[in-house]
């Protein structure tokens, strides 16, 4: 019987980020991508949100490799907490391997980890895979796509991308994935990011024209934030600040760490005597200086969060300081962005950020884009992936424009098996697939519950209940005592907590006269009628920790 290609998202369906798809052939499986995903607003306390890698650590000895499109943490984030589980040899381009590294020396796992840089047009062989790099444009330098040659038939994953005729690297490389159109694609799997924008998606040149207005004719000091890793945008903005005679610092360390990978790279050209020490700055005319910040996101230890809030220690904002926001908000921080901007403007400064200006442009494909690269690649199968229920659905209808038929076009989640074989694509089974949560240094020790317990405290507050009782009898030597946090205000709710303390105290009396000496009992008893009274008489539910101490 013939084996069957299995493609198994593991992360990157029914959400933004944290993207990571396993393809599986007999006994062979590569990994392409690994990324991050960010906390949602009720995910308190947690830092980064990574796939789930048991399947991952159960197939260890059958990865042959692990192939990563591009540079950005929705693609390279989890690297490190993978590779602490398993080991497997890292492809990438120059630029995304250079970022790679530096993670893996954050967490010191540089000599452990085998990273192999390649340039788009290398073929790879990796177990039965052959994978070969594809140029393609985005938001990032040295972006690819992947053609997988299987023994059913070549599969085609995009990464993020879109067509910019005018890039500086090079558009596209569509003659590539015609040819692999016309050889026989067996499935494409396509950015979906931007499948609900009609049109094209505007190139990075319009970017350095609007730049160009900003600067042109203004005697004030230009501050501009953008996302770390937009090398073109960065490029940009350093010719046009040496253009016009001024001089650069940059502030931030995500800003810091992506120019230095860039220069030594050749991914970015400085102009002689551009770029100076960020403390140099004070000594200039403002007119002959440009500040590169990170925080396009409104991020709360970002260089621009702190401008903003008069805690950066080296820059602050002055009436007459023209912000130039070069990012669009990503769904979900837009409050967040919206706070810096009205702190900012409070501060006397010139904030330009509306999209009417030309100051940002997507780095993902937008319909028509998406139509180009159907037409060429001719899939008999089309997997969306790469965005929300929503942009899922929105690519596989706009896969049936192109002519494709339903059943081709199949739509998972994060742990389904996608069966292909050359004449059928269906879901078959699942694997154990979902979020991990980064909390500090803990990876996988806050759970669902926790997260629960955290939401419960932040909405409703605490109270603690304290109270002594004979080791000998069982009778109540000191307390009840309450606490409370985040509840109310003790000092304004004196009859309250004397009420609180009044059921504690009857709900003990009452398990002394049923001579009930189990703690455990006790404190049921106490949370039980504290949690009745509370909610009847102020409609809160706060969390209740009843705490026994036997003297």
């Amino acid at each position: 019987m013939a084996q069957k290609l299995k493609i198994i998202p593991l992360g990157g369906l029914d959400e933004i980020g944290k993207n990571m798809t396993v393809l599986e052939y007999g006994k062979d499986m590569i990994v392409v991508d690994c990324g991050v995903g960010f906390p949602d607003e009720d995910m308190y306390g947690v830092d980064l949100v990574i796939p789930d890698f048991t399947y991952l650590t159960q197939n260890a000895k059958h990865i042959r490799g692990m192939f990563i499109t591009h540079g950005h943490e929705d693609h390279i984030g989890s690297i490190p907490y993978c590779m602490q589980q398993i080991n497997c040899p890292i492809h990438g381009t120059a630029m995304t391997n250079g970022l790679i590294r530096l993670k893996l020396e954050e967490h010191r796992l540089t000599e452990q980890v085998k990273l192999i840089t390649h340039k788009p047009g290398d073929v790879v062989k990796a177990g039965c895979f052959t994978v070969e790099f594809i140029h393609v444009n985005h938001s990032i330098a040295d972006a690819v796509a992947l053609a997988i040659h299987t023994p059913i038939g070549t599969v085609v994953m995009t990464g993020d991308f879109k067509i910019d005729p005018t890039a500086k690297d090079g558009m596209t490389d569509l003659a590539r994935l015609g040819e692999l159109g016309n050889q026989g694609v067996l499935a494409l799997l396509c950015d979906s990011t931007n499948v609900d924008r009609q049109g094209y998606t505007p190139s990075e040149s319009l970017v350095a024209e609007s730049l160009d207005r900003q600067f042109k004719n203004c005697n004030e000091r230009i501050i501009v934030t953008t996302f770390a890793s937009n090398m073109h945008r960065i490029q940009s903005i350093l010719a046009t600040a040496h253009r016009y005679g001024r001089k650069v610092a940059v502030t931030g360390r995500s800003m810091e760490n992506m120019l230095k990978v860039a220069q030594e790279l050749g991914y970015i050209k400085v102009p002689a005597g551009t770029i100076v020490e960020l403390g140099a700055v004070k000594s200039l005319p403002k007119n002959k200086v440009v500040i590169v910040s990170t925080g396009s996101q409104g991020e709360n230890m970002s260089a621009l969060y702190r401008m903003a809030f008069s805690t950066h220690k080296q820059i602050d904002i002055v009436a007459g300081d023209r912000i130039i926001i070069s990012a669009s908000a990503i769904p979900g921080n837009e409050k967040a962005v919206s706070k810096i901007i009205n702190e900012l403007y409070r501060k006397g400064a010139d904030v330009v950020y509306e999209k009417s200006e030309g100051l940002h442009v997507s780095g993902h494909a937008c319909q028509e884009e998406l139509k180009i690269v159907h037409a060429l690649c001719k899939p008999r199968f089309f997997i969306p992936v790469h965005g929300e229920q929503k942009h899922l659905q929105l690519h596989g209808r706009l896969a049936m424009q192109m002519g494709m038929q339903p059943k081709n076009i199949c739509i998972g989640e994060i742990g389904s098996v996608i069966e292909l074989t050359a004449k059928h694509c269906k879901l078959n089974g699942t694997v154990t697939a979902g979020k991990v949560f980064v909390d500090g240094t803990g990876v996988g020790d806050v759970g669902a519950v926790v997260l629960r317990d955290r939401k419960h405290l932040a909405q409703d507050g605490m109270i603690v209940v304290c109270v002594n009782i004979s080791s000998q009898d069982g009778g109540v030597i000191s307390g009840p005592d309450i606490i409370t946090r985040g509840f109310i205000y003790v000092k304004e709710s004196e009859e309250l907590m004397e009420e609180l303390k009044s059921v504690a105290t009857e709900a003990i009396d009452r398990c002394q006269r049923k001579h009930i000496r189990d703690y455990s009992s006790i404190k049921s008893a106490i949370k039980n009628d504290l949690s009745g009274y509370l909610f009847k008489t102020t409609k809160r539910n706060p969390m209740i920790l009843p705490v026994i101490m036997e003297v």
